[in-house]
């Protein structure tokens, strides 16, 4: 009986130890990397709300390239499509798809 009990405490102790282990595994770089590009979202695929555009909520731009909204892309995917890190007034004329 008693070696039944060990065993089984074995066992406990590297699963836990396995799933410690899992906890402690890095997130992927790219989710990091990861910016606002105002000016790039075509209407109705913005990433979050705009206040100032006259939304609340992702996916509600009504205008495509609003230097208002933005979309979550690596910084340099935004400077291939002509976009900006920071919000600007009017519409971007230089996306370059």
């Amino acid at each position: 009986m008693r070696k039944l009990s060990l065993a089984a405490f074995g066992v406990s102790a590297a699963l836990a130890t396995a799933i410690a282990g899992a906890a402690t595994v890095p997130t992927p770089a790219t989710a990091a990397e990861k910016i606002k590009c105002y000016g790039i979202a075509k209407a109705g695929e913005n990433d979050c709300a705009n206040k100032a555009a006259g939304h609340s909520c992702a996916g509600q731009s009504t205008v495509d390239f609003n230097g208002m909204d933005f979309k979550a892309v690596t910084k340099a995917k935004c400077l291939e499509m002509g976009g900006k890190e920071k919000p600007f007034e009017g519409i971007n004329k230089n996306v370059k798809n």
